[in-house]
């Protein structure tokens, strides 16, 4: 099934919950601060180069963003948070649409979250995982630009971040990534199967 992932194809962008397509499928939304390398990820796990749009201004994605896998099937990019060089209105406007989606959207699986290896759990990671707790929605975190740091320090930081989950009752996953040595492609796309009710 890695060639579904291949096949996403951008559907629509929506500003507004009223936007977005017919809840109806299932999906698995990826969201992170906005220089966690959101888009990177989506990339690397389709094995497409520009299917998200990446940049080196954080906060570009500031709409909900839709991908297809199939007729019933969707990946889907959350706006950044905590993206910076924006009114407060549209900070504020988007932790509604943000909390709103995530508690509301029937078809929606799970949620991966991103965090760069080298500063996780902030506190925007933090109220993203209460949302998710309280939401009771499964969350897995991709421990993003994990080349960034020496093998050793990067697992390091790994069973630190899942000993604080535990602490905090987090009932979330995590593990390493890295969109540049494209390490933790096959773990990602194991949760993603198992969300999308895909065969492995």
């Amino acid at each position: 099934m890695s060639n579904l992932y291949r096949k996403a194809e951008f559907i629509c962008n929506a500003h507004t919950l009223a936007q977005l397509p017919e809840d109806a499928f299932l999906e698995v939304a990826f969201a992170g601060r906005s220089n966690a390398g959101k888009s990177s990820a989506i990339n690397t796990i389709t094995d497409q180069k520009r299917l998200a749009r990446t940049s080196k201004t954080p906060g570009r994605t500031q709409q909900i963003v839709f991908f297809s896998l199939d007729e019933t099937r969707y990946l889907v990019d959350l706006p950044g948070y905590g993206f910076a060089k924006v009114p407060l209105s549209v900070k504020h406007h988007w932790e509604k649409v943000l909390e709103s989606y995530l508690r509301e959207r029937k078809g929606l699986r799970g949620l991966i979250l991103m965090m760069d290896i080298r500063h996780p759990l902030t506190p925007f990671d933090l109220k993203m995982l209460q949302w998710c707790q309280d939401s009771d929605m499964p969350t897995h975190i991709l421990l993003t630009k994990a080349d960034k740091l020496s093998r050793g320090k990067a697992c390091n930081v790994l069973q630190q971040v899942r000993s604080e989950l535990k602490k905090l009752n987090y009932p979330a996953t995590a593990q390493m990534f890295s969109s540049l040595k494209k390490q933790g492609v096959d773990e990602a796309k194991v949760v993603l199967n198992q969300w999308l009710d895909l065969e492995a």
